[in-house]
């Protein structure tokens, strides 16, 4: 008699189990974490202040940033609904973060998650976190590495359409948001937009919401 084997099955158990884990910490951090409101351009907390807490979006969306010596600036990411962010490997943050629009930031102590029995729950949502802004990193490396300033356009807003649940998608941050994340001029950006709603592969119904008209070209252009 032959015995069938699932090879799968030990990792949906991990899979599942870590999901569990995750989510028993985000329950514990709406329970024990403040929420605060934040206005446009307002600062969640600042380039090189100490990493204590733990941050999550509850509502609106917000980017982090970096200002060089000589006055320029370098978006590191955007995070969205039920983002985490925050985290760093060190005791300071080497970004700061600032809110896109009006939004709503849940934050918590991590030695509070941590002293409530939390700690290996607490963990796996680290890692889990840290994994998530490695391949976002590598991915924005790649961008500005390797893709011409269309396409980096075009992967920026494929990206923000596959996380949308509407056909009509927001675009919460500006053109000079989208500038110095994509390493492009505002400029060359608004050129960009202009030349994908010629082409019918975006329409824009205002500034800020867009829908995608050619998914197709849209991917093709960012591959």
């Amino acid at each position: 008699m032959s015995l069938a084997y699932d090879f799968d099955t030990p990792v949906r158990a991990v899979q599942t189990s870590r999901s569990v884990a995750c989510n028993e910490t985000l329950d514990l951090m709406e329970r024990m974490g403040v929420r605060l409101v934040f206005a446009k351009d307002e600062e969640v907390y600042g380039q090189d202040e100490a990493a204590d807490l733990i941050y999550r979006v509850v509502k609106g969306a917000v980017r982090t940033s970096r200002l060089m010596s000589d006055g320029r600036r370098q978006i590191g990411d955007f995070h969205y609904q039920g983002d985490l962010f925050g985290l760093e490997c060190g005791d300071t943050h080497a970004f700061s973060a600032e809110a896109l629009g009006d939004c709503v930031i849940l934050m918590v102590k991590r030695s509070a998650l941590r002293a409530s029995g939390a700690a290996e729950s607490l963990d796996r949502l680290i890692w889990d976190t840290t994994v998530r802004d490695l391949r976002r990193a590598q991915e924005h490396v790649m961008l500005l590495g390797r893709k011409t300033a269309c396409e980096r356009v075009a992967s920026f807003l494929l990206n923000l359409s596959d996380n949308a649940d509407d056909d009509a998608i927001d675009l919460p941050m500006g053109r000079q948001d989208m500038a110095d994340y994509l390493g492009l001029t505002i400029e060359t950006v608004s050129r960009m937009l202009t030349q994908l709603q010629g082409s019918s592969v975006v329409e824009f119904t205002c500034a800020r919401k867009f829908r995608v008209r050619n998914p197709a070209a849209l991917a093709r252009l960012a591959d």
